[in-house]
């Protein structure tokens, strides 16, 4: 798993979920925990990064007051 940068965001997520729970079980030694870790760090970069990109492309649909739609980007709530 050396080139992260062409993986998806499912399989991204499910490395991601594999780390915590090899983490979370804390039967790896230290040197395996700290690259593990580590990893997890990049994957949750790169599910950021894809989330970001997905929201980006998301539109919404208005109706105008004269029955037309109009596409707008989506404004997430903050």
């Amino acid at each position: 798993m050396d080139d992260k940068a062409n993986i998806s965001f499912e399989a991204a997520l499910a490395r991601l979920e594999e780390i915590v729970r090899a983490l979370e079980s804390g039967t790896a030694p230290l040197d395996e925990s700290l690259a593990m870790f580590e990893e997890g760090v990049k994957l949750v970069k790169i599910c950021t990064e894809r989330l970001d990109a997905a929201e980006q492309k998301i539109k919404i649909l208005v109706k105008n007051k004269d029955g037309s739609y109009e596409e707008q980007p989506f404004e997430p709530a903050e």
